[in-house]
């Protein structure tokens, strides 16, 4: 038996087809991030709000990966509530790609 499959683009989202795809993947990305953190750091997310300035229940959102609600901005600023650095990096886009795209790397 012969199975078909597809190689995916390394972007999830992009493959199911979401117009805003590079956003979506950076958000989940900083998300899960956060999670490693709280995890990390055996915190409860009453802990982990009181540290980043909010509630529990955006925690729980963050956690779950209920992303809608959160810019990209205030997933940044709960990693540096926690005492992470965080970088942002500019490059040109290759010429032999059609559009920019946005990225989050890990060290």
């Amino acid at each position: 038996m012969k199975l078909e499959y597809t190689i995916g683009s390394g972007n999830v989202f992009k493959d199911l087809g979401f117009p805003n795809a590079e956003e979506m993947l950076a958000k989940a990305e900083l998300a899960h991030n956060i999670t490693c953190v709280i995890k990390d750091r055996n915190l409860t997310q009453q802990q982990a709000a009181k540290i980043t300035g909010t509630s529990q229940a955006k925690i729980s959102d963050v956690v779950r990966g209920n992303l809608d609600q959160f810019t990209i901005d205030r997933l940044i600023k709960m990693l540096m509530a926690f005492d992470q650095d965080v970088r942002i990096e500019l490059a040109p886009k290759p010429k032999s790609r059609n559009h920019a795209i946005m990225t989050v790397a890990v060290a």
